[in-house]
């Protein structure tokens, strides 16, 4: 970054985008006066965003010039765990790095190296993929990264295709609006008041959820269910719509294939049967299914959750089988909503590094982080070296107790690129400053809209805290790669970041972007949008496929998921048919409550969870319960509590609510370590993966619940 991209001495005001992993990406202006930074707020012209930011964001200049903040490298002095560091110069960090690769990978092999990193920043420059051309140059393990919505994705492509779907704008025609696993008003709020004006103007809305939290409070019609069970709901439904002759016959027949085959499947999904898994009464899912298949159109929105126990996969398979079922597809507001980041034109092969990969390399996948380096994998060679970046994987991954036992190794050489001394950090041999949005040139899609967003650099980077782009060309460097993806600057990143020459970028550039800060995808506006309404789905087909042709590859892991991967990994072939997976654990004498572990209000992951603004907003680890287990335990509202299965313990406050219903507690996951006595609710959580995609089963988890 040189002196010329940064705004002029005096007031002046620049534009910038949100990098967290959120739905709304949203378009920020920053205020800066003689080269500070004074106040971030929401873009007031942005048709989404609208002037808002959430309680994550909304002082975010303070987190930027936070005295907590990571300014220099640092070299650790105490024992691992401590947080005990010195500083030292970037020259003596980079050469201890690429010193300690090159011996692990001179002695032991360079898969003995493994990179771990997610979406702490969401930037295509910064975020996902920035190291992954040096790891795969490198040669290191292959880091699986399925934490979030690979599931969801593998059956959504499976069925419908990877289509951006409804325009979430267009909610507002919608009539009838199904909200399934998603507190939109947490962790997508500016959806929020297109259903907000749709609910005015007569439509109805449904929030189908274990837990009555902030949104299910403003719907018309909140449904409880069981966890895990979501997919016997989806099944029942269909067994409604087809059986009482419901369904759009002209969609169906122009639009979809095995209609027949998916009618005979579902002849067994009665609402009798689907009520004894899900807790919902039968007439109330006849009820759900009828209304759905009446109005006109109707529209369904789905949250990263609903992928999140065994069945997680089969559960998207049918869910997406809906709408093309009564045709809602035929109209603007109507169809599915999962993820809108299809329609983005992302140049991901310049920035995966894939053709670097060397055949055979092994795939560790990080839900599997604490066994990998505790020798639970029987891995050859063994993890020596670990590099960590917008992550902080001793919060978000599970058995979180096995996980602080391999960080705790002295054998195990570990760097850290952060902002903050987070909880992994505190286990690191050597720590990186990282440079936050404010301070970073990036570009963004969107997973949750349908705008690009542009990031300026509004400051200058404070102390000598880098960009990751520049943090892998100083690696490269110092490791001798001289191929020029490694010597690329940030603008000819951002230069290659897309397919400039796709339709749906007509008239947008990097230089439109940077002046006007924001564009709307070229596509029909959101009182027009209908991609589907004559087909048109981006499958083999071109129809929806009830019978998946994609069924015949396996259990695939998608690109978007696997790090410099550009194929699918096909696994064990899949039934093509939508089906019910039951939740794996089920509640027995020992661990009779569902533990349901959802992302915190003010919290992104774990960012944030450190701040003391988001910190007095979330409050202290809590744990929801019902009055009925309360009481079955003695157990008073406001006391402290273990929660426990065999996989670890945390403690947490008592909650006593009627908002979550008996046989399910809720902890919200965020919180670090350092801030909660020890363990957190990823202790509990376990490793095993879902149906499809390697997904998560963090819903998946039963507990039980004792004084601490």
């Amino acid at each position: 970054m040189s002196v010329t991209d940064l705004p002029m001495p005096g007031t002046t005001t620049v534009h910038g985008a949100c990098p967290l992993d959120c739905p709304d990406t949203c378009a920020m202006e920053v205020t800066v006066e003689d080269g500070r930074a004074v106040r971030v707020r929401g873009d007031r012209s942005h048709p989404y965003t609208r002037g808002v930011l959430c309680v994550k964001m909304n002082d975010y200049e303070r987190t930027v010039y936070s005295p907590d903040r990571v300014l220099y490298p640092l070299r650790r002095t105490g024992p691992k765990g401590s947080g005990q560091f010195a500083r030292i110069s970037w020259d003596d960090a980079l050469d201890e790095i690429a010193g300690r690769f090159t011996e692990i990978a001179a002695t032991s092999g360079p898969q003995a190296i493994m990179p771990v990193s997610y979406l702490g920043t969401q930037g295509i420059l910064n975020g996902l993929n920035v190291g992954d051309p040096f790891f795969n140059r490198l040669g290191a393990t292959i880091s699986e990264r399925t934490y979030c919505d690979s599931g969801s994705c593998t059956a959504y492509a499976m069925t419908v295709g990877a289509t951006a779907g409804v325009d979430p704008e267009s909610f507002v025609h919608a009539r009838y609006i199904l909200i399934w696993a998603n507190n939109m008003l947490s962790t997508n709020l500016h959806l929020w008041p297109f259903v907000a004006e749709a609910q005015r103007r007569g439509a109805k809305v449904v929030v189908i959820d274990p837990v009555r939290h902030r949104t299910a409070q403003h719907a018309d019609w909140y449904i409880p269910i069981r966890p895990g069970t979501d997919g016997a709901l989806a099944l029942a439904m269909m067994h409604v719509i087809i059986g009482e002759g419901l369904t759009d016959d002209d969609y169906v027949a122009r639009y979809t294939v095995g209609f027949d085959e998916l009618a005979e499947r579902v002849r067994q999904y009665t609402p009798e049967w689907a009520s004894g898994e899900t807790g919902i009464p039968a007439e109330d899912i006849r009820t759900l299914a009828r209304e759905y298949a009446a109005a006109e159109p109707s529209v369904i929105r789905i949250g990263v959750a609903i992928e999140r126990h065994a069945g997680g996969g089969q559960t998207v398979r049918a869910i997406s089988c809906l709408p093309a079922l009564t045709g809602a597809w035929r109209r603007p507001g109507g169809g599915l909503l999962q993820l809108p980041l299809w329609a983005f034109p992302v140049n991901w092969p310049a920035f995966l590094g894939a053709e670097f990969i060397r055949p055979g390399t092994r795939v560790v996948n990080q839900f599997l982080l604490g066994r990998a380096l505790t020798g639970a994998l029987d891995l050859d060679p063994p993890i020596r070296a670990l590099m960590v970046y917008n992550s902080n994987p001793l919060v978000v991954c599970p058995e979180q107790d096995t996980l602080v036992a391999g960080l705790s190794r002295e054998d195990l050489f570990t760097v850290v690129s952060e902002h903050f001394l987070t909880d992994t950090a505190d286990y690191a041999d050597i720590v990186l400053p990282a440079t936050t949005q404010l301070e970073q040139r990036d570009l963004m899609f969107s997973w949750g809209h349908l705008y690009v967003t542009s990031n300026e650099p509004a400051v200058a980077p404070l102390g000598e805290a880098v960009p990751n782009t520049e943090l892998f060309r100083r690696l490269a460097a110092r490791m001798g790669f001289t191929e020029p993806v490694f010597t690329r600057t940030d603008e000819q990143m951002v230069a290659e970041a897309f397919d400039w020459s796709s339709p749906v970028l007509e008239g947008i550039t990097p230089e439109t972007l940077a002046r006007d800060g924001w564009a709307r995808l070229r596509l029909p506006g959101p009182d027009e949008y209908a991609p589907h309404a004559e087909g048109g789905f981006p499958t083999p087909s071109g129809r929806v496929e009830f019978v998946s042709s994609a069924a015949a590859g396996g259990n695939f892991v998608l690109p978007l998921f696997r790090q410099g991967s550009t194929e699918h990994q096909p696994g064990d072939p899949v039934d093509p048919l939508p089906h019910y997976v039951p939740p794996r654990e089920r509640p027995d004498g020992r661990y009779p409550l569902a533990l349901l572990s959802p992302k915190s209000h003010a919290y992104l992951n774990s960012s944030f969870a450190d701040r003391p603004g988001q910190q007095r907003v979330q409050g202290e680890p809590a744990l929801h319960v019902h009055p009925e287990d309360a009481a079955a335990r003695g157990l008073a509202d406001g006391a402290q509590v273990s929660v426990v299965n065999d996989r670890g313990r945390f403690t947490a406050r008592l909650h006593v609510t009627t908002d979550v219903a008996p046989g399910v507690v809720v902890s919200p996951m965020g919180a670090w370590r350092k801030h909660s006595r020890g363990a957190t609710v990823n202790a509990l959580s376990p490793s095993v993966f879902a149906d499809l995609g390697n997904a998560p089963t963090f819903s998946d988890n039963l507990v039980q619940v004792e004084p601490a």
